[in-house]
């Protein structure tokens, strides 16, 4: 009789995996958020656009990356709700290249070079290579003739280290509002 049903309705068993995945989108919307409420009102919201366009779902194989990326869609209009609504008129405009601004950006420049080259040798070595050249694991590993567990575990350290004496400076330059807690 359910396959019956299944023949006559394809996309009553679509629905069902989608009430399915509910539990699975609310850990991952609580992940991003923190906030319960606001995780079940994201995953809310993703079914209900699921629902209004799950015809628009062509391989049912995909449901799960199609609603993931759905409630990606949702937390991101949620964030950007929450960015400031100002009138161009409260806004103080200043150039990109005031005297002001430049001495700041060369203070954080420099407070940033300072904390690199306090670095033990081998996590500045690391940490530049990875981080400020975009080389690979595997191409530290191989320029620098170590094992890559080694690589993983001084650029942990060495971005440890930055991140606690950097703090200050990212606490001065980034608005309290924009900051998301990160949660691996």
């Amino acid at each position: 009789m359910t396959l019956l049903y299944d023949l006559l309705d394809p996309t009553r068993n679509l629905k069902k995996r989608l009430g399915e995945e509910r539990g699975r989108l609310f850990r991952m919307a609580y992940a991003w958020c923190c906030e319960s409420a606001l995780a079940d009102d994201l995953v809310q919201e993703t079914m209900t656009k699921a629902l209004q366009n799950i015809h628009q779902l062509r391989d049912p194989e995909r449901l799960q990356s199609w609603l993931y990326a759905i409630l990606h869609n949702c937390w991101r209009s949620y964030l950007r709700q929450l960015r400031p609504q100002g009138s161009l008129d409260e806004e103080v405009l200043c150039c990109e290249d005031c005297p002001e601004r430049e001495n700041d950006r060369q203070q954080i420049i420099s407070t940033v070079r300072n904390a690199i080259a306090k670095l033990p040798l081998g996590q500045r070595e690391v940490v530049t290579l990875v981080d400020l050249n975009g080389f690979t694991y595997a191409e530290v590993a191989e320029i620098l003739e170590m094992p890559i567990g080694t690589v993983m575990s001084r650029l942990s350290r060495a971005r440890r280290s930055l991140q606690s004496t950097l703090a200050s400076v990212y606490e001065e330059s980034v608005p309290v509002t924009s900051r998301i807690r990160r949660i691996k």
